[in-house]
């Protein structure tokens, strides 16, 4: 459909956390038709990644925490890496045991069957490999140290049986290993994926601390717009929303930009069976209104541009320099989304005034829309002077984010409501009921010690800012002697 969805782009974006606490599952059915496989996603999308699944027509389909199991074919497999929006990665589980040391652990390994995996049917050559570990256990300190473990077992089991050892292979291996421990249950898998899958191949470019292409996706998932409207994001970055939302507006599979999957290695590789997911796109369809991205940065617009053009999504983007400070009432009915500084990697002048004019836009600039805003601190939230309809909790990276909905209406609410309008719908009021928030008292306010703990906050975000300042204004003399030197 995209002429230029080339399967060679080589930019991609930083690795990602992928910590879980709670066993993948205690018993594996491994079979050559229907197998048991895992999607790893980020907190609070597996709702959404189980709904994506059900949809690819998935079997078995079991939420966990960070992840969600199901079953599936070697084509539910290759589907599952090539089309969902929300999985991280794709693992296929060989082992289970128990592991309550680390003699355990290579026991188990060692006495594993590692040919069908490790030797090249056609030369008998041994295949290089990488382990990758997650752990939370008490009876391990650091995931590395399982992760030498399990690399010492595979090598002496080869050395044993052949007198030679495979290769470890930290960027390129031909199979990647996953280890997951968790108290003592231990899951040996095959990582079908390769490169964590929100590594699209579309980013030619990027600014400072851009949004997770996975959590790009899923937050649009979770606001319900699949391109029924137009959709803005007025302070796009380097464009990750805008290219995730056209995505899903057209129903196009995000694998389509990708250089490889790590299964395509595998010695059961079926490039015939891929070749025939890959060219399919009968699921895709036209897109019948617009995307629009807008930032203050010059520099910003231009890195979003050469993401658009990458992904061969022109044609329904539109890019423009522009203050949010400026925004206007949209002529079309539209939902916005947005990921504003936090403070953190990036930061402004003053970021509370910040969110203050965010604030100020949409009451007056928006009505009758319905706006998004991922964001980290509490108290930036409390500068909008607006009270959400719904606030879904995310992580971006480490930090733990709220993802608030503000229904914009003009006027009264009773007013608004008396005319049919809605603030929250039933299935949003199931979701508000279960997730767990900050403690409040019996009136739904905060007490004294929670007023205190966001004047404090509220303070150190102040200095943290004027100390952000000191720094740009040091970095802008320095600038100005180097130029006059």
């Amino acid at each position: 459909m995209f002429e230029s969805c080339l399967r060679n782009n080589k930019h991609y974006f930083e690795g990602v956390s992928e910590i879980d606490d709670t066993p993948f599952f205690k018993n594996i059915s491994i079979d050559t038709m229907e197998q048991t496989l895992i999607a790893k996603t980020f907190m609070g999308l597996e709702s959404v990644l189980a709904h994506e699944l059900t949809a690819l027509g998935a079997k078995d389909v079991v939420e966990g925490r960070r992840m969600v199991t199901f079953t599936g074919d070697k084509e539910m497999m290759y589907r599952a890496n090539f089309s969902l929006h929300t999985a991280i990665r794709i693992l296929k589980p060989i082992k289970t045991f128990k592991a309550q040391s680390a003699d355990d652990v290579y026991n188990a390994v060692l006495d594993f069957d590692w040919d069908i995996y490790l030797v090249d049917e056609k030369d008998d050559k041994l295949k290089s490999f990488a382990v990758d570990a997650v752990v939370y256990s008490d009876e391990f300190s650091h995931s590395k140290y399982v992760a030498y473990k399990v690399k010492d077992a595979i090598c002496d089991r080869f050395r044993q049986r052949l007198g030679k050892r495979p290769n470890v292979s930290i960027d390129n291996p031909d199979i990647r290993i996953h280890i997951h421990i968790a108290n003592d249950e231990a899951t040996l898998c095959l990582d079908s994926s390769g490169e964590s899958l929100h590594k699209r191949g579309y980013r030619q470019t990027q600014v400072d601390a851009p949004l997770n292409e996975v959590l790009a996706a899923g937050m649009i998932m979770l606001s319900g717009w699949h391109g029924e409207t137009d959709f803005i994001d007025p302070m796009c970055g380097s464009g990750t929303i805008l290219i995730e939302a056209a995505l899903i507006a057209h129903n196009m599979a995000p694998g389509i930009f990708r250089k490889e999957y790590a299964f395509e290695k595998w010695h059961d590789f079926d490039r015939d069976l891929f070749e025939r997911i890959y060219n399919d796109d009968s699921q895709e369809h036209d897109f019948i209104h617009h995307i629009y991205g807008y930032d203050i940065d010059g520099i910003a617009v231009q890195k979003t541009l050469a993401n658009v053009r990458a992904a061969g999504l022109a044609n329904d983007i539109t890019v423009k320099q522009q203050d949010f400070s400026t925004f206007s009432q949209p002529r079309e009915k539209s939902v916005m989304m947005m990921n504003p500084p936090y403070g953190e990697r990036i930061s402004t002048n003053n970021l509370l005034d910040t969110y203050r004019m965010i604030g100020e836009r949409l009451k007056h600039q928006f009505i009758g829309g319905e706006a998004w805003i991922l964001s980290y601190r509490e108290e930036c939230f409390g500068q909008i002077g607006l009270k959400p309809s719904l606030k879904i909790p995310l992580f971006n990276g480490s930090l733990e984010c709220m993802f608030n909905k503000y229904q914009i209406f003009d006027g009264k609410l009773r007013a608004f409501r008396s005319q049919g309008g809605v603030i929250k719908t039933d299935e949003e009021r199931h979701q508000m009921a279960h997730r767990k928030f900050r403690p409040k008292n019996e009136r739904g306010e905060r007490n004294d010690e929670e007023r205190a703990n966001v004047k404090r906050r509220g303070g150190e975000l102040q200095q943290s800012h004027d100390r952000w300042k000191q720094r740009q204004m040091m970095k802008k003399q320095l600038s100005e002697y180097e130029d006059n030197d």
